[in-house]
């Protein structure tokens, strides 16, 4: 069974994106990245793209996550302030730690990518 379908499929993706960028916005580490983004959007592509990593249905087309991240030089503090409001989100809509752990394990699957960190030679 998927991370998508453990912890409730499309209705609970949607609902731990709206309460993620809540926190996002009043994280004064993070906020503004996106003070020019259309949220809207944004909360539609995060959808998308959390749905697809979490093995659900693929229908992600935004830019893979190093070109998404490459112009916002963001740093290891930026990387946690995320995390640290996914948890948040995940744990206030009450998803169980052992998928928690599951999902920042495909947050650290990608954490070179979003940093941008040059590929091992």
């Amino acid at each position: 069974m998927s991370i998508f379908e453990k912890i409730g499929g499309e209705a609970a993706v949607n609902a731990a994106v709206d309460v993620f960028y809540r926190n996002v916005l009043m994280d004064e580490r993070i906020s503004h990245f996106f003070d020019s983004i259309d949220m809207a959007s944004q909360h539609q592509k995060q959808k998308a793209f959390m749905t697809m990593a979490f093995g659900g249905p693929n229908h992600y087309t935004g830019a893979d996550m190093r070109k998404a991240h490459a112009h916002m030089k963001l740093t290891e503090e930026h990387f946690t302030a995320v995390a640290e409001n996914l948890v948040a989100a995940l744990k206030e809509l009450n998803v169980a730690q052992e998928h928690i752990d599951e999902i920042i394990a495909v947050c650290l699957s990608v954490k070179d990518d979003v940093l941008n960190v040059p590929p091992a030679a």
